[in-house]
């Protein structure tokens, strides 16, 4: 830490002051930021839906106070012939960070912490930017708390009760265009084409943000208009499934639409959206174009037959993991082996054919 004075007989008695409070409550300070980053963490892992990508917290630096106070504070109290200490004037001498996934979490987030804090004061960089084209678009909500009374009553944080700290909630988008931003230099006083760039730069920023919001609601919408469609479906017979999946016999095959077909034949089982999305992508690898309509058929026509080859093969590999992926899997390549021959790796074919063999094909269930 360093700041640009010679000695310490050039300091103010002011900052003099500063540095004597930093480096007794620094130890104090620590230990209060770490109190504040697992409270933090316990109050918004009872968030349920809400995503947060990470907390972070520091002790600002003692320069780096001395510096802010210097930029924001002194001239206006010197002017006034005001006496001062600076540490009355530096709210974030702890500094919290949480970094969520989406603009319409900020506020969520902010609702959860108010169950443990009083709110001294907020600031919304994101209303600030938005009124203004004279920003670069940095975002974010900034909240000035400290316990509320109920807290700072519990003996295990009576100890921290007279320490604040400031909040920053931001998006993960909020927060990478921060960090660039600080990278950007002399932003004040640049060429007009220099500012005009970066403030294009900044509106990318948002519309990524908003984007991602919009896809996230969207894929919400289609997993609801999937979940409503099995409810209809159910029941019914693989016949009503196969009549109401022919309906839109061009309807491509993607996430949405193999839950739907999927959660019929494995009522049971939890389909994990990554594992989801890695197996559709294999399957449209195998056959472009391949409808929903198609792998109905294949899973209908040949579902009967895997599950007498499962029975067989789990009798002779006890602890296998003969899973509902392999079981689609040996229906795909039994309903066509020539396009589907990738969907089983060479022994897991081999065996597959060589109980075919010897067991005659009965009606599929």
């Amino acid at each position: 830490m360093t700041l640009n004075l010679a000695h310490d007989s050039d300091l103010t008695a002011e900052e003099a002051e500063f540095r004597a409070f930093y480096a007794r409550e620094l130890p104090v300070l620590e230990h209060a930021c770490a109190f504040y980053m697992a409270l933090l963490q316990s109050v918004l892992s009872k968030a349920g839906t809400l995503e947060i990508s990470k907390i972070e917290g520091r002790v600002k630096e003692r320069d780096e106070c001395l510096r802010k106070f210097s930029r924001k504070y002194r001239s206006t109290l010197e002017e006034a012939d005001l006496s001062y200490l600076i540490q009355d004037y530096i709210t974030d001498l702890i500094g919290l960070r949480v970094v969520c996934l989406y603009e319409d979490e900020l506020e969520q987030v902010a609702g959860m912490v108010r169950s443990h804090f009083d709110v001294i004061d907020v600031t919304d960089k994101v209303s600030a930017v938005e009124s203004t084209e004279a920003s670069f678009g940095y975002k974010g909500l900034h909240l000035d708390l400290r316990l509320n009374a109920e807290q700072a009553c519990l003996p295990e944080n009576k100890a921290y009760a007279h320490i604040p700290f400031e909040l920053q909630v931001r998006t993960i988008i909020q927060d990478s265009w921060s960090v660039l931003d600080h990278k950007i230099k002399y932003k004040k006083s640049i060429p007009a084409e220099l500012k005009r760039r970066i403030n294009v730069l900044s509106a990318l920023f948002e519309l990524a943000d908003r984007e991602f919001r919009q896809i996230r609601d969207a894929t919400a919408a289609e997993l609801l208009h999937a979940a409503e469609e099995l409810d209809d479906d159910a029941g019914h017979d693989s016949a009503h499934l196969e009549h109401s999946t022919a309906k839109s016999p061009a309807s491509e095959l993607n996430a949405f639409t193999f839950l739907k077909i999927a959660n019929h034949f494995f009522k049971e089982f939890e389909f994990e959206p990554h594992k989801v999305d890695m197996f559709v992508d294999d399957v449209r690898a195998w056959s472009p174009g391949i409808t929903r309509a198609r792998f109905n058929e294949l899973m209908r026509e040949n579902i009967g037959s895997v599950k007498r080859y499962k029975h067989h093969f789990d009798e002779q590999n006890p602890g296998s993991s003969f899973n509902p992926y392999t079981v689609m899997r040996h229906c795909l390549y039994l309903g066509d082996k020539t396009t589907f021959r990738r969907a089983l790796r060479n022994s897991s074919r081999e065996a597959f054919e060589s109980w075919l063999l010897t067991n005659t094909p009965v009606q599929n269930l």
